[in-house]
């Protein structure tokens, strides 16, 4: 794996060439919680919403006992002996929700890790998982103004409804 950075003295961003990407460990489950928060789409850092947002019911649904339900996956991903984001899903009634069967894919990263094909070697991974598992399909829910609205398409997401601002995605597999 190889990083390196941009050059810019105050802003350092990292560029991100080869994570690795391995199943979540069970000690890493709590990191959830705070991916969770960074997978709420906040545009303006000044108006961010307080962390304990993830406590309701619409949001904990997403990491709450993760991984003792059956179907429950997820993949990190890890640069330098850290987690720099996940993927993961679960059959359950979210944002994304389409029908009892096709499981929900939330994806986050720490800010870090934004905007070097992370995200997209994570989904791309995972996709791979749920097909190897012999699931037909995954939704998500995205906010038509995040730039991962543009992402999830190259992966093979369509849009399946349009909830206000919120975009219901599916990817058959």
């Amino acid at each position: 794996m190889g990083i390196r950075t941009n050059g810019a003295a105050e802003n350092s961003y990292l560029y991100i060439m080869e994570p690795q990407i391995r199943p979540i460990r069970q000690s890493e489950h709590p990191l959830l919680e705070d991916l969770l928060y960074e997978a709420i789409w906040q545009p303006d850092a000044a108006l961010r919403l307080p962390r304990e947002v993830i406590r309701r019911p619409e949001l904990s649904v997403y990491v709450e006992a993760f991984g003792e339900r059956a179907g429950d996956c997820c993949l990190v991903a890890e640069v330098d002996g850290r987690v720099a984001g996940a993927a993961w899903c679960r059959v359950m009634h979210g944002f994304g929700s389409i029908d009892e069967e096709t499981p929900e894919l939330a994806v986050a990263l720490f800010p870090d890790f934004r905007g070097a094909g992370v995200g997209t070697r994570l989904v791309g991974a995972l996709l791979d998982e749920l097909r190897r598992r012999g699931h037909a399909a995954v939704s998500l829910s995205v906010q038509r103004a995040n730039p991962a609205a543009r992402l999830y398409p190259r992966l093979g997401f369509r849009v399946v409804e349009e909830r206000g601002e919120e975009l219901v995605m599916r990817c058959a597999l």
